[in-house]
């Protein structure tokens, strides 16, 4: 489904991503882990068109997403759920979520509303409130579900679980892999490898630019280098 090949990406004279290769078949949990300051969420930007990288080549269902402005790229069925949300927070939880929804045919919006609000109850119960009041995993639920709006085949999200409690952190994985079941190819970049590995198919491992190592899910949980690194050694 995406293909990213020898990308090269630049910040002004600083070489952020050197290299970088990989693929996700559709269907997938693909899960990009490393410290902060690797690369994870520059490469996200760069799938996205909002980085246009130096070398290299980014395809998406055969088509190739250089050059192609961002929000044809979401047109074309490639969502992403940003760092920090990135809500509206002087719209509604209802504005926002109709935000989302900028590329589809305006006759679609009901249904798309009925799925969020189905997926995410309590965002259906504070849909007339103002989006800054909610709590940060209210916030997160609304940045998910405007992706969702655009109804995407492809959805990248970028440290979905940041600082939110345990608890919230297990139910927004939950709804993860519940998107994955139904239907959703997911990218996702996160520091929490631990919950990020016990939900995907497959993982990169990535250090200051480049992909070190990559192998199934299970077999980086399991992997010494990798449960010292990112697993707290455990």
């Amino acid at each position: 489904m995406l293909s990213v090949n020898d990308i090269h990406v630049y910040y002004g004279s600083i070489h952020a991503i050197k290299g970088v290769s990989f693929t996700i078949n559709r269907g997938e949990i693909v899960t990009l882990i490393g410290a902060n300051g690797a690369g994870k969420s520059t490469i996200l930007k760069t799938v996205s068109g909002i980085l246009k990288p130096k070398t290299g080549t980014i395809s998406f269902q055969d088509r190739s997403l250089l050059g192609v402005p961002p929000h044809k790229i979401v047109a074309g069925g490639l969502a992403q759920c940003p760092e920090g949300r990135r809500i509206f927070q002087q719209l509604t939880v209802a504005d926002n979520l109709e935000m989302g929804a900028y590329t589809r045919p305006g006759n679609e919006l009901a249904d798309s509303l009925a799925d969020v609000y189905d997926r995410f109850p309590r965002l259906k119960e504070r849909r007339g409130q103002m989006a800054g009041t909610l709590s940060g995993g209210e916030q997160q639920m609304l940045a998910m579900g405007r992706a969702l709006m655009s109804r995407p085949t492809l959805f990248m999200l970028d440290e979905p679980s940041m600082g939110l409690a345990p608890l919230l952190v297990q139910q927004i994985f939950e709804i993860i892999k519940e998107l994955n079941d139904s239907g959703t190819t997911i990218l996702l970049v996160e520091q929490n490898a631990q919950m990020a590995l016990s939900i995907a198919h497959r993982g990169y491992v990535l250090e200051t630019g480049r992909i070190v190592m990559n192998a199934s899910a299970h077999e980086l949980l399991h992997d010494d280098m990798v449960r010292m690194a990112y697993l707290g050694g455990i």
